[in-house]
């Protein structure tokens, strides 16, 4: 089994920073394009940032110079710096993957999600 666990959320002060991980494991080839997603109550999943193996990013327009996202390939961990966090980023965060893996070739793998809470 792919699995995909999270850390690092919780409750943060307007204009603070919290640091989110996610580490993929199970019978892992490869892993293309790692990243974060998010859901507010009563919005849609929206992307936050992605990276792919090369180091390539991509993020969202609304977080764009407050957040960033890193990648270990050999640890398949990426990790998101969110810092000057806002009340709007308050959200169920999501961990994202797109690998091979013995049991599945190609797929599309999520972790559970972590609360991030922005309030004062």
């Amino acid at each position: 089994q792919v699995q995909l666990v999270e850390s690092g959320g919780g409750l943060v002060q307007p204009g603070g920073s919290l640091r989110l991980s996610c580490t993929a494991s199970g019978s892992i080839f490869s892993i293309t394009t790692m990243g974060w997603y998010r859901q507010a109550p009563g919005e849609q999943r929206e992307l936050v940032a992605t990276i792919t193996n090369g180091g390539g990013t991509n993020f969202a327009d609304s977080v764009k110079g407050r957040f960033d996202i890193s990648r270990d390939n050999a640890k398949n961990t990426v990790n998101l710096q969110m810092n000057s966090l806002e009340p709007e980023d308050s959200a169920v965060y999501s961990c994202y993957a797109h690998l091979y893996s013995e049991y599945a070739s190609w797929g599309d793998y999520w972790g559970q999600g972590t609360q991030v809470t922005v309030s004062s």
